[in-house]
């Protein structure tokens, strides 16, 4: 594709979003932009979500994965569907049941103002880097493709990455979130299913054998019960993925933001079932195209691997102009997807948690003051992705994005378990100290993990450093008078 066709691309794209943020955002206020007045239909929100979810992370680094780690990661999947049950079930009832803006205002009301702040900055840190890894991959494709042969410099490329998603979230953040990632899974699911018929049709196969061929191909092993001291262990997989999604949905702003914009808990919790029920579908569908691109690179002398296997195959033109067009829409919906709702969840969470500001300001002084927080989230994300142009070394994404949530996460998940589990209140101002400490110890534990226990922790880093966090919290109980 020549560099004038993408930008054209990107252009109708952004023009259609910002369509959209016209018509849905024509009221500008704080109800809109943080729970859309709590009048989103389910099945938009439970769509939406999809895209938000999987991110362009997942759309180039789960194929890519294939090639070295065949299926294991559905293993993790398969215990999404535990941890969305969990959601549902429990925490969804509680925050429709304190009519929460922010989630983390439970922690507030379970232990004190030390605990609410510091579940709320692990949230910021989380949100900040994990956006940040998502639009990196992004904008590493947008430069390669395009901007790399107009002599484009890479911080031009993520300003305006970032740019074009405050252009259309600024005003009704959340409300206009909801109609455009509805619009973003569409075309990721599209981009999906085209570069599966046409590198399919390439490969000889037809629609009746595809699975077949699939299932008999040595890359789609899913299960590994071999060697407990892997990190693919299926145990340590599935339960990882239970706790995952746990913590990155049900402790999540961002996510939960969405759900909080049903009319209802119960529509809420149908909008999870069917999250669940499709998210596990179109995971299998990428992994299965990690086969067909896998297979394809071997036959055609492809060298590329990992996160850069799709881009390469997709934008070569082999597959057809097509093909490449659907990839870069599908890429470009995928990511901002997520990133989109991530900026109107870190504004939400940085208004209302860290400043307060509905307890500070006004109506109108609180418009004000969410704008230019909206503002300062945007210039730091450029920033991060910046600095990860020269800190990241590792082609797959997919693989940091998960290692870190394990330690920023963490301390989410024993906090919350805390206090969902047990009825000890704590000593609230050293609660931050134990949210620092669980992490650090975290990380000891896991480098030397396989010459102390002979085993790697892999993804069930994250329910070390939440255990960690939950016995800290027991030294820290007081006593009941």
């Amino acid at each position: 594709m020549q560099p004038y066709q993408v930008l054209i691309l990107v252009a109708a794209y952004f023009g259609v979003l910002i369509l959209i943020s016209y018509f849905t955002g024509k009221g500008g206020s704080n109800a809109e932009f943080f729970k859309a007045n709590q009048q989103a239909p389910w099945y938009l929100v439970a769509f939406g979500m999809i895209g938000a979810s999987l991110s362009g992370v997942t759309f180039i680094s789960i194929p890519g994965t294939v090639e070295t780690d065949s299926f294991s990661y559905f293993q993790v999947v398969l215990g999404y569907t535990v941890g969305y049950a969990v959601i549902a079930t429990v925490l969804l009832p509680l925050y429709y049941k304190m009519n929460l803006t922010s989630i983390y205002t439970y922690l507030d009301n379970r232990f004190g103002n030390a605990s609410y702040k510091t579940g709320a900055s692990f949230f910021l840190l989380s949100r900040v880097v994990g956006s940040s890894f998502r639009l990196f991959l992004v904008a590493n494709v947008l430069q390669l493709v395009v901007f790399d042969e107009m002599n484009v410099p890479y911080y031009v490329t993520v300003t305006i990455t970032i740019l074009l998603i405050w252009l259309y979230t600024f005003r009704s953040g959340i409300k206009t979130i909801v109609w455009t990632d509805t619009l973003q899974t569409l075309f990721m699911l599209i981009a999906l299913g085209i570069t599966i018929y046409f590198i399919s049709e390439d490969l000889g196969l037809s629609f009746r054998n595809l699975f077949t061929y699939i299932d008999q191909d040595q890359h789609s092993k899913i299960f590994f019960f071999e060697d407990w001291k892997s990190k693919d262990h299926f145990v340590k997989q599935f339960i990882s993925g239970a706790f995952i999604a746990i913590v990155m949905t049900g402790l999540d702003q961002d996510m939960m933001q969405k759900n909080l914009t049903c009319r209802s808990l119960k529509d809420a919790q149908k909008n999870m079932f069917w999250f669940t029920v499709v998210l596990v579908f179109v995971n299998f569908l990428f992994l299965a195209l990690g086969v067909l691109l896998t297979n394809y690179a071997d036959l055609n002398g492809i060298t590329e691997t990992r996160d850069d296997l799709f881009p390469a195959i997709a934008t070569s033109g082999q597959l057809g102009f097509a093909v490449a067009i659907f990839f870069l829409l599908g890429l470009i919906a995928a990511a901002y997807s997520s990133a989109d709702s991530a900026l109107t969840a870190l504004t939400t969470s940085f208004s209302i948690d860290i400043l307060d500001i509905e307890k500070r300001y006004d109506e109108k002084k609180q418009v004000k003051v969410r704008k230019q927080i909206h503002v300062a989230i945007s210039i730091l994300l450029i920033l991060v992705m910046l600095a990860f142009k020269y800190a990241i070394a590792d082609k797959s994404v997919i693989n940091k994005l998960f290692q870190f949530a394990g330690y920023t996460y963490g301390p989410l998940l024993g906090l919350y378990a805390f206090g969902l589990f047990t009825k000890w209140q704590v000593k609230d101002k050293l609660v931050p100290i134990i949210a620092i400490a669980a992490p650090v110890l975290s990380y000891i534990i896991s480098l030397n993990s396989r010459a102390w226990f002979g085993f790697e922790f892999g993804f069930f880093i994250l329910i070390l450093n939440g255990l960690l966090t939950f016995l800290g919290l027991v030294l820290l109980r007081r006593k009941q008078h």
